[in-house]
């Protein structure tokens, strides 16, 4: 009996140490989740956006994720001004977390324990146009017709207050007939300050592969070729980019949502993360809200068009503010991770506006936005709202056009497109979970001040 106890009570040791260690790992692994997402925003608030340390510290680095947001404020940030990188430490026996800007893609989240001498960064210098007409540029972007605008105005300018919509607004810009006809920002921001879409990077990717259809060099309907699915037997392989593109490719994801934290955090990569999961139903048949599923058609794009280029296709518009980022293998992170303006995002509102026609050139197939703002297969339950395809829509709110659509962003990212009021709402904020802007509100609000 006395053996057996004593057995036993190795056993229960042996369990006490792993279990001990299994927490010291996890939390170490927080630990260097939490230094990365310091690393990337300091980062890419910075450079992209334009913003003081300071102010990015009150706004991104605050009301973030629970399983970060009490150890971030704990872990010192090195900036390095000369070399544009970022490191944070969040152990001794391992090099920092770091994150590193070059001007075309922003900022790269670099992997645990990267040895820094081993990345070279992009180097070609963005072309500002600032000094251009409006909607390439700035010069006379604003309306003349005082009326108009005032009552815009009003309305706008309730963004502002918490008591109204929630929320913690940083811009509202509303263009109507093609001029802006109210713009606010937040003390500290400009039109001019740069802060991450989230998940409207996803209607940005939609665009981005309607350019490429429009070039003829991807078809949204065919397999998709993906190369860690092209082995014999792999169901995944008859997927399509329009299916990936409308969330219902039916595959598995570890969360409602899909957080890829070891992505937007951990700096692995899109093909390391996002082409693992399996699929758990027929294609067509579930929606699921999932990040992997832009991921999956950004990197199925590039398969049939690898000269895909955000960085030209931004620049065209005008859009010289807004920087689509990559992981540390360059693949894009389009699900996410991209920083624009307001005003930019503006732009994007304009060329659906304008059926994909920017100074007389077609960037987008004439039919596109109708395929973007069209619901197909499955669609959310419990929602005010239905997707078409890389867009949510507005169909079903009360008060608003039956043809609005939008891009929607944690946080509080809104880009609403109407196109039947010629009528485009941007409203950036720093929301938290427990109190978030009511877009479908707002909306409603502008559209009547708007008439």
């Amino acid at each position: 009996m006395r053996k057996k106890l004593a057995s036993l009570c190795v056993v229960g040791a042996l369990f006490s140490t792993s279990a001990l260690a299994q927490e010291d790992e996890t939390t170490r692994y927080d630990r260097a989740l939490a230094a990365g997402y310091k690393a990337q925003f300091i980062c890419s608030g910075l450079w992209n956006g334009g913003k003081s340390l300071e102010d990015i510290k009150s706004d991104e680095l605050t009301g973030i994720y629970d399983r970060v947001a009490e150890i971030v404020p704990t872990l010192a940030e090195e900036v390095d001004e000369k070399a544009r990188r970022v490191r944070v430490r969040f152990a001794d026996d391992v090099p920092p977390r770091m994150a590193i800007w070059n001007s075309q893609s922003g900022c790269t989240s670099m992997p645990i324990g990267f040895d820094e001498s081993e990345k070279v960064m992009p180097t070609e210098e963005r072309t500002l146009v600032d000094d251009q007409p409006w909607p390439i540029g700035d010069r006379d972007a604003a309306t003349t017709s005082a009326r108009q605008s005032t009552t815009v105005e009003n309305a706008a300018e309730r963004a502002f207050r918490t008591d109204q919509y929630g929320g913690k607004t940083s811009a509202v810009l509303i263009i109507k007939n093609g001029k802006i006809h109210a713009e606010a920002y937040k003390q500290g921001h400009d039109l001019h300050t740069a802060q991450r879409t989230w998940s409207v990077a996803k209607s940005l990717a939609g665009t981005l592969i309607g350019h490429s259809v429009q070039q003829k060099t991807v078809d949204i309907n065919a397999p998709v070729e993906i190369a860690e699915w092209q082995r014999p037997g792999d169901p995944r392989a008859s997927l399509t980019i329009n299916q990936l593109m409308r969330m219902s490719s039916g595959l598995v994801s570890d969360t409602a949502g899909n957080r890829t934290d070891a992505l937007y955090m951990g700096g692995a990569t899109v093909t390391e993360r996002a082409t693992i999961w399996p699929l758990l139903y027929n294609p067509e048949t579930r929606f699921r809200y999932a990040n992997n599923d832009t991921l999956l058609a950004v990197h199925a794009t590039r398969a049939q068009h690898p000269d895909f280029d955000p960085f030209g296709f931004f620049q065209k518009l005008g859009m010289t503010r807004t920087y689509a980022e990559t992981d540390w293998q360059d693949n894009y992170i389009l699900s996410s991770q991209v920083w624009t303006t307001a005003r930019d995002l503006g732009r994007l509102g304009l060329l659906y506006l304008n059926n994909g026609v920017w100074n007389g050139e077609r960037l987008l197939p004439e039919n596109w936005r109708n395929f973007v703002s069209t619901p197909s297969g499955p669609q959310p339950e419990a929602r005010n709202f239905g997707y078409g395809a890389t867009f949510w829509l507005m169909n079903n709110s009360e008060g608003i056009p039956k043809d609005a659509f939008a891009g929607f962003g944690n946080r509080g990212q809104y880009l609403v497109i109407i196109p039947s009021l010629d009528l485009v709402i941007v409203r950036r904020g720093y929301d938290t979970g427990d109190n978030r802007f009511d877009i479908e509100a707002f909306t409603k609000d502008l559209v009547e001040a708007a008439k």
